[in-house]
């Protein structure tokens, strides 16, 4: 069983203005798909913050941090998640080239970017969801 931890990074949320509804989603999705959820947190939009938690915002807007903040603890990227999501979601809209999400390895961790929209968040789950178990059993150090 892949086991995987979920971080919402946003001041709304985080400040009660607003309801995580992009959690839930990947709550349903990953436990549906034999995933094990094993921690669940929410954080402002504060780089320090997410990097210490770690991983919201992918956007262009001014406290979409979250990439940086991936960016900076990863010790190997693994850009081909992102570009993936990317490309499979222009078929939906040309704003899927905003979207800045990266992906990384920290340690035996698999670190994903997702955007903040529970419509987006699923999508894009759903475009890599069925590569993740090969990607987790590589960086165990199984074959490819």
């Amino acid at each position: 069983m892949i086991r995987a931890a979920i971080l919402t990074v946003s001041d709304r949320c985080a400040n009660k203005q607003q309801e995580d509804h992009s959690a839930p989603a990947l709550v349903e999705i990953l436990s549906r798909n034999g995933f094990e959820i094993c921690d669940k947190s929410l954080v402002p939009d504060e780089q320090d913050v997410i990097a210490a938690e770690l991983t919201g915002g992918t956007g262009l807007g001014p406290r979409d941090v979250t990439p940086e903040a991936t960016y900076s603890v990863c010790e190997r990227l693994v850009p081909g998640l992102g570009e993936l999501m990317r490309a499979e979601s222009l078929k939906k809209t040309r704003h899927a080239f905003l979207s800045r999400g990266i992906a990384g390895l920290r340690s035996n961790t698999l670190i994903i970017n997702l955007p903040g929209s529970p419509k987006a968040v699923r999508e894009c789950l759903e475009i890599i969801l069925d590569i993740l178990p090969h990607a987790i059993e590589m960086m165990r150090g199984g074959g490819h």
